[in-house]
């Protein structure tokens, strides 16, 4: 285990460096140096302005590009709105009323349409851009993002709910859904990091809070009594670390504690010696290596299968597809 920590930011450089799409043409970092040198200036900027609004809506935009991700590859199906013939990813059961920041994209691509002259960048490229920039304005660490991707021109309800991971699953259910996706149990661990930041509606931790015992501390449980009642309202949230708007290891050292919000992200942690808890340990005891392995397995999750050349499109607004 101890190898594979040391060397798998040096592997996912070289393996991932150029991941390729349906077309087989490869992402790059520069690929809109020369069509529009101020792209993704101009991402940053409309970033970091959402996030001193609202410093929650850092979370959110990862979480955008996450949930993309694990739909069909990261081809921006998931900002597409529902039509006469079809419905989308917006309502699946893991997004919908939690998945949010529409908005904020809809101001990017409009900010990066004007600052381009036209329709250049894609939504998707628009959605792993947003959730870097996030992760940096909020202490992180910057990682290079891979460009080139291109637009989905369709979307599906039932895809959403078969791939993306729920807040309820054990252990072996989660290292299967992420190797379903090419990733792998490290992978699983180090991008839950993300959980460090934002915060979980009731209806997601209520079960937890209720019905576990022997891994959730009674102190923290009680603090989240009032806040979420057995039953009754859905929408109270809570923090899923003790610092929501700041990228560090707390989450980790919680895991330790008994203190996940969510059942997944305990599930990590068991106290039981396995290479999850040894994972979780050692990313708890070392934030520079955290950071480091994030963003390689950030760049790794941006590579899944992605469409580039003359596959989908670029889309004019990012939630419909463009009209002929």
């Amino acid at each position: 285990m101890a190898a594979i920590l040391v060397c798998f930011s040096i592997i996912a450089t070289v393996v991932f460096a150029g991941s390729s799409g349906a077309s087989g043409q490869e992402l790059t970092a520069d690929y809109y140096e020369e069509s529009c040198p101020l792209a993704l200036a101009t991402i940053k900027f409309v970033v970091g302005a959402a996030i001193v609004k609202e410093p929650r809506m850092g979370a959110s935009l990862v979480r955008l590009h996450f949930h993309d991700c694990f739909v069909n590859g990261c081809d921006g199906s998931i900002l597409l709105d529902d039509t006469d013939d079809m419905i989308g990813e917006k309502t699946a059961k893991a997004n919908n009323m939690s998945v949010r920041g529409y908005d904020v994209i809809d101001a990017i691509k409009s900010a990066v349409n004007t600052a381009c002259l036209g329709n250049v960048v894609s939504c998707a490229d628009i959605l792993a851009v947003a959730a870097r920039d996030s992760i940096v304005a909020l202490g992180g660490s910057s990682y290079d993002v891979l460009l080139g991707r291109r637009d989905a021109t369709t979307a599906s309800l039932d895809d959403a709910d078969d791939s993306i991971p729920n807040p309820f699953m054990d252990l072996p259910e989660l290292v299967a859904n992420f190797k379903s996706q090419g990733l792998t149990l490290q992978d699983l661990v180090v991008l839950s990091g993300a959980h460090t930041l934002g915060y979980s509606r009731c209806v997601f931790y209520r079960d937890r809070i209720y019905n576990e015992t022997g891994t959730l501390d009674p102190s923290y449980a009680a603090s989240l009594d009032a806040r979420c009642p057995p039953t009754g309202e859905d929408e109270p949230l809570a923090s899923l670390d003790d610092t929501p708007t700041t990228m560090d290891t707390d989450y980790y050292q919680g895991l330790m504690q008994g203190h996940a919000l969510l059942h997944t992200d305990q599930q990590l942690y068991r106290g039981r010696g396995g290479d999850s808890d040894r994972l979780v340990r050692h990313y708890a005891g070392n934030p520079d290596k955290f950071a480091e392995d994030f963003g390689a397995a950030m760049l790794k999750l941006g590579g899944l299968r992605p469409l580039t050349g003359e596959e989908g499109e670029v889309r004019e607004d990012c939630r419909v597809v463009n009209q002929e």
